[in-house]
């Protein structure tokens, strides 16, 4: 009786509960795996007590510079060692962690600057005169700059602001790292991609990233001391939070500035790499490396990939070559993936390459650390798993953010009914499998019929000759809408358009085929997602 109750008279403690915090991986890292290797990129080679003491002083540095808890410091910096120590250093003084996409305009950036209200900016060489534009740009004061320098990748200090390494030597080792009361504090700030008008803040709390990290080396199958290549921008989901859960394993932090084939194949044959994750494009890059781009190594390599729908060709290509490839998916506002497509063996193992790399294009089921994620009608209601019935993924759990900084409209319109709503479309297979046909506003509707956008690109990207595709819906008097493909080839391929059309022919229904195919490169995010939007304009002209 009342143990649901405080009639039992048993409390939370000092000695009985902590707010969870990915903080604490680090602090106990520093102590259980002092010796080994933290953070590797170049000449620069930390161990776990000097990555700790590192961020030590980086939060000293900030909060004796006027950062107090609560305020927002933001970075400018790729995937290399500050980044690294920012996702420690900065909450460790209480502040909150906004990680800025550095392929960003002057105006979007600054918007970031005001809307954020950021105190301090720690800005890489690279990106130095768009943060200085930005500052200048903002409404408000803008941000204290403190220059990040890579001379060794030729962008040496400017000379204009602090350097970073020299206030991390002024400052004291012994900083009080500011652990949170509550685990529902507010841990990081991320802009959506913000396609259509400005992008909105995602607030992340420390619970969500310290869950994330947990289901992480669940779903991942993680061993201790794995080696992490940082290919997932810091500044996308904080990298899905991997920075936060190496500790956890004491694996160690590859960073890697260029996302090049040559890049990743080095530091997979030279340091080891054991895992990382990547967008599609990433996977591509790496199945049509030429020879003389590649490396032998003779372990598999765990793969993450998310961010589309990765075509079934490009699966069943990459896994020859040694890599072990996991589809996931997720958003920024769930803290990067929180589906994966578990392998379920059994039948499953006796499929053709083929068969297999159509079942892990799908999106999957829950992350460990997630409630409920499905597909719903738009009653909120499930829809039927017969993997042709379609509805919107929604979910909710741990790994779904605070809400929307500033934004309270749009965070009661994405929360309505309970769930968290993806805005994707996808369809459920009777196992309860989830498997994306778009996003809502890439399906194509053509003489009444719905087409998806991924289906179409899935076919031709099982072509020969097509290093990547994209298919967005063309105006058309008679239909409405009918599909327009937009293709990059392969070098030195040579295939005209009514040849692709002809191949879609042989899979697709006839109303799915495309009815016009653009050849160019194709225009992508920072992440490697290709910008549809701008496709969409383009194709409203032709």
């Amino acid at each position: 009786m009342g143990w649901m109750s405080d009639e039992t008279g048993l409390e939370k403690t000092d000695a009985n509960y902590a707010p969870l915090t990915p903080l604490s991986h680090l602090r106990r890292a520093a102590h259980v795996f002092a010796d080994v290797p933290a953070v590797v990129y170049g000449k620069h080679r930390k161990t776990y007590s000097a990555y700790y003491d590192r961020c030590t002083r980086l939060a000293s540095a900030l909060a004796g510079i006027g950062v107090a808890p609560g305020d927002v410091v933001a970075t400018l910096i790729p995937n290399l060692p500050a980044q690294a120590e920012a996702h420690f250093g900065v909450p460790a003084c209480g502040a909150v962690l906004n990680t800025i996409n550095t392929r960003l305009d002057v105006g979007t950036v600054a918007y970031i600057f005001d809307h954020g209200e950021a105190k301090v900016a720690l800005v890489d060489s690279q990106f130095l005169s768009l943060a200085e534009v930005a500052k200048d740009t903002c409404d408000g004061p803008g941000p204290l700059i403190i220059e990040v320098p890579d001379a060794d990748a030729g962008y040496p200090a400017s000379g204009r602001h602090p350097i970073y390494e020299d206030i991390l030597a002024a400052a004291a080792h012994d900083f009080d790292w500011i652990m949170p009361q509550d685990e529902w504090e507010s841990l990081a700030l991320n802009y959506t991609s913000g396609t259509t008008g400005r992008p909105k803040g995602v607030v992340y709390h420390h619970r969500g990233a310290y869950l994330m990290t947990m289901g992480t080396v669940i779903s991942w199958r993680m061993v201790m001391q794995p080696k992490y290549l940082a290919i997932v921008p810091l500044f996308h989901c904080n990298g899905w939070n991997h920075t936060w859960m190496m500790p956890v394993l004491g694996g160690t932090l590859v960073c890697c500035r260029d996302i090049t084939a040559p890049a990743i194949y080095d530091a997979i044959a030279d340091e080891g790499v054991t895992h990382f994750g990547g967008a599609p494009i990433v996977l591509n890059m790496l199945v049509n490396a030429p020879e003389d781009q590649r490396r032998n190594f003779d372990h598999t390599v765990e793969v993450f990939t998310a961010g589309a729908p990765p075509a079934p060709a490009t699966l069943e290509k990459i896994e020859c070559l040694g890599f072990h490839v996991t589809q996931v998916y997720g958003l920024t506002e769930t803290y990067g993936h929180v589906t994966e497509c578990l392998w379920k063996g059994g039948d499953w193992n006796n499929l053709d390459q083929q068969g297999r790399a159509a079942i892990k294009a799908r999106q999957g089921v829950a992350f460990p650390m997630m409630d409920h994620i499905t597909v719903m009608n738009d009653d909120m209601l499930q829809i039927p798993m017969n993997g042709q019935d379609q509805g919107e993924i929604v979910m909710r759990g741990n790994s779904v953010m605070k809400g929307y900084l500033k934004n309270p409209d749009a965070t009661a319109e994405a929360f309505q009914g309970g769930y968290f709503h993806s805005g994707d479309i996808a369809v459920q297979h009777p196992d309860g499998y989830i498997q994306i046909a778009d996003r809502a506003k890439d399906i194509i509707i053509s003489g009444g019929e719905n087409i998806s956008s991924v289906e179409i690109e899935g076919v031709l990207m099982g072509h020969p000759d097509v290093n990547l595709a994209a298919v967005v819906a063309k105006p058309d008097d008679k239909w409405g809408e009918v599909p327009c493909a937009f293709v990059e080839l392969k070098p030195g391929a040579q295939v005209d358009a009514a040849t692709l059309i002809a191949f879609t022919r042989e899979t697709l229904a006839g109303f799915k085929t495309p009815k016009q195919v653009i050849f160019q490169d194709l225009p992508k995010t920072s992440t490697g997602k290709i910008q549809k939007f701008e496709l969409r304009t383009q194709a409203k002209s032709l």
